[in-house]
């Protein structure tokens, strides 16, 4: 106890003996040279900006969800997302006590609004698991920041994808069929039937993503119950965090399951949105029946993903003051991703064409022709545009490092990638085989309502998600500062051995960096 006491006023002396916080921005050094092709400060991309402490990221986090003052921000956001989940709410309930004819679904168009909501909503959560499993694989530090709030995006995307096969199914009392449940009449899935594989890839990926998110989550629950000032708080943070104390023994398990989680997520990326796209390869309609789907549809996915990413980060960072969290660093990578995917994408739509010419079969030469002239021309603009020439002024660092036009452009990415599934769908239905079959689709009010009433869910969960959790990985920040400070030859804030850091958090606090946790694993199986 007495050498533990020693350890932890060295660490707090060092602390004291340190200069007050200096942020690194130009107003602080007026000198300081911009990067190349922008306007901004060097320091702007680093991946942590200001010189920050274990400490001072601790508290910066936080104290965003224990400051018991609540941001108009906030308040009229929640007000309007659970405006938009009434909505929502109000248009199931109409679909319920009505039937799916309240949609505008008709004949030849059995599949239409709810679908491509489906497919739209899983593949903007696809960036999340990439950000979060495969980065972390591949040791880019610069996820650390935004991995999450992508992953929590993820979830929360997941949710209202799973609205809509639930919905589109009609006898919504008997949807429990849907899974392979023992039964006295011996009933089993239909395994050929798309509805069962969208079932199992969702329930797959929902499942995953939540070990993976909480599991991440729960150093960050043990801090927020030693720093949580309330009796409520603390137990709930408490019971959460599942025991935490921040051990070697601890650590060591927490880094087995993540990197086991992680490489359990990776196969989803490619797997899903796979699948889905498979719901649509498997036929012979025209447009749908092609191999170049899995990769298409995976590509679009985490385009798609990487815009909601930067559709929430950039008001995120601006709203709760995370500027030297989330830098320009990390948001420019994210345009970079974006404009890779959306390179493949439309590539995707560049082969579509190729395919309907050097097939020589009229019919996909037929459908390509339509999607040029038919009634529904103008939406295949508009998606040419949106996820094909658009996001070429990616290539300009100054576009990318511009955060108006970043978001502008995610926004534009997210409307082009919705178009892609209403132009594969029911533009692809309307006209097939027999003209005789052809007919028009067009949406009801019901499912607009629907669709709006979605984001209402969405956002909700995620305001709330910002409010009670922390939005960036306190833990995962702390091994970043490690990092930093090795490289630069700094000790840090001193050799915290106990895995307890004064005044910042208690349990959680003592988390330096994976070097840490190893050596601290390999000294406890030594004894």
């Amino acid at each position: 106890m007495a050498e533990e006491k020693d350890t932890i006023n060295v660490s707090k002396r060092r602390k004291d003996a340190r200069p007050a916080l200096q942020p690194n921005s130009a107003a602080n050094n007026p000198h300081e040279p911009h990067a190349r092709g922008t306007g901004i400060p060097e320091s702007e991309f680093k991946m942590l900006g200001g010189n920050h402490t274990y400490g001072t990221i601790t508290a910066k986090i936080s104290d965003i969800i224990l400051n018991p003052n609540v941001s108009l921000f906030w308040l009229a956001g929640l007000g309007f997302a659970l405006s938009l989940l009434l909505v929502l709410g109000v248009s199931l309930t109409w679909l319920v006590l009505n039937g799916v004819g309240v949609w505008g679904n008709n004949q030849p168009v059995g599949w239409a609004f709810g679908i491509i909501n489906f497919v739209w909503w899983i593949g903007i959560g696809h960036a999340g698991t990439l950000i979060s499993a495969i980065l972390l694989l591949l040791h880019q530090g610069w996820r650390t920041s935004i991995n999450r709030f992508a992953e929590a995006m993820t979830l929360f995307a997941v949710a209202c994808a799973a609205i809509y096969p639930v919905a589109h199914i009609g006898r919504h009392q008997y949807a429990y069929w849907l899974f392979p449940a023992p039964n006295s009449m011996g009933l089993w899935p239909q395994f050929k039937s798309p509805l069962i594989w969208d079932v199992f890839a969702v329930t797959t990926y929902a499942t995953v993503s939540l070990f993976f998110w909480y599991v991440g989550l729960i150093p960050d629950l043990a801090t927020l119950r030693d720093r949580a000032k309330s009796r409520f708080a603390k137990v709930a943070y408490g019971l959460f965090s599942l025991g935490w104390r921040g051990s070697a023994r601890h650590w060591n398990r927490y880094m087995q399951v993540y990197l086991l989680l992680a490489g359990l997520s990776t196969p989803l990326v490619l797997s899903v949105h796979s699948t889905i796209s498979y719901d649509f390869a498997y036929s012979n309609v025209p447009g749908w029946h092609t191999t170049i789907f899995p990769p298409y549809f995976v590509a679009g996915a985490v385009y798609a993903g990487f815009a909601m990413v930067l559709i929430l980060a950039i008001p995120l960072r601006a709203i709760c003051g995370l500027q030297e969290f989330i830098t320009m660093r990390h948001l420019e990578n994210c345009g970079k991703v974006m404009l890779a995917t959306g390179l493949i994408v439309f590539y995707g739509y560049l082969m579509e064409i190729f395919f309907s010419w050097y097939s020589a079969n009229r019919y996909e030469s037929f459908m390509m022709l339509s999607r040029f002239k038919g009634p529904y021309a103008w939406s295949y603009y508009i998606l040419l545009f949106c996820n094909g020439l658009a996001p070429q002024l990616l290539w300009f660092r100054k576009f990318r490092t511009n955060l108006t036009c970043l978001f502008i452009m995610s926004l534009i990415v997210s409307v082009g990638m919705w178009f892609e599934r209403w132009v594969i769908i029911p533009v692809a239905l309307t006209r097939d085989f027999l003209p005789s079959s052809w007919g028009l689709y067009k949406p009801s009010i019901w499912d607009l309502l629907t669709f709006l009433g979605t984001f209402g869910l969405f956002f909700t969960l995620f305001l709330l998600f910002c409010r009670f959790l922390p939005t960036i990985s306190i833990a995962e920040m702390k091994e970043l500062v490690h990092h930093e400070q090795h490289a630069h030859g700094h000790d840090g804030d001193g050799v915290i051995s106990t895995g307890h850091e004064p005044n910042t958090g208690g349990a959680s606090g003592g988390h330096t960096a994976g070097g840490h946790v190893a050596a601290g694993a390999a000294a406890e199986a030594s004894h």
